[in-house]
């Protein structure tokens, strides 16, 4: 993948909607969250644990055509997510990744894809849907790309609803922006199965929908 085209994907100008999402931060901030733990939260836990490892396995699913294995990938990243606005959320982001890229650099494995999500056997999930648009790059770049659009997402979303100037903000993101090399290394060495366990994050995401008034989806 040329590098402007991957520039492209990471943007957040590319109309996947993330911008309407803050997975939980913004029940969280309403209760003191600290907003230093919460990103190194999404990055150990979340990115290291669970959408990272799923990234890693379907870019490979990608490549060999593996079908089943994309959709047991794509199944078990819905099944461990409990909150049903953060499901959601994540098959939608996919599913608008996977149409725009396929129509912007066709490829057949990614028609193919559009083809199970026609039929509901895909959903795709984001990270699965990533995956899959970074198919012609190194295995490894992709996870870290995903990891940047992850973490830029929250910090964005951080800038809307907590008081962060634009400086502290990026000042932030720099920092875990230099914890991502070191936590895809681990996702490579151990090449486990994706699991997650973040109750925080996701009792916040679950009270979301409560909020009286609220800026974002979920």
């Amino acid at each position: 993948m040329p590098k402007l085209e991957l520039f492209h994907l990471c943007d957040s100008l590319f109309p996947i909607g993330s911008f309407a999402y803050s997975d939980g931060l913004e029940a969280a901030a309403t209760t003191g969250t600290d907003l230093h733990e919460w990103i190194d939260v999404v990055l150990d836990e979340n990115i290291g644990r669970l959408e990272g490892p799923v990234v890693w396995r379907a870019w490979l699913a990608f490549r060999e055509r593996d079908w089943d294995a994309l959709v047991r990938l794509d199944q078990e990243m819905t099944a461990l997510r409990p909150a049903a606005s953060a499901r959601r959320s994540s098959r939608a982001m996919g599913l608008r990744l996977l149409t725009t890229w396929q129509a912007l650099h066709p490829d057949p494995r990614l028609a193919h894809a559009l083809v199970l999500a026609d039929r509901r056997e895909l959903g795709p999930t984001l990270p699965v849907a990533f995956a899959g648009a970074c198919g012609s790059m190194v295995r490894r770049d992709a996870v870290e790309a995903f990891a940047y659009t992850r973490l830029a997402a929250a910090v964005s979303a951080a800038m809307r609803l907590m008081p962060i100037g634009q400086t502290d903000a990026h000042a932030l993101l720099a920092r875990t922006l230099a914890r991502v090399p070191a936590v895809v290394d681990a996702i490579a060495a151990h090449d486990g199965e994706p699991e997650s366990f973040t109750p925080a994050m996701d009792i916040a995401m679950m009270s979301q929908q409560y909020l009286h008034s609220r800026l974002f989806r979920s």
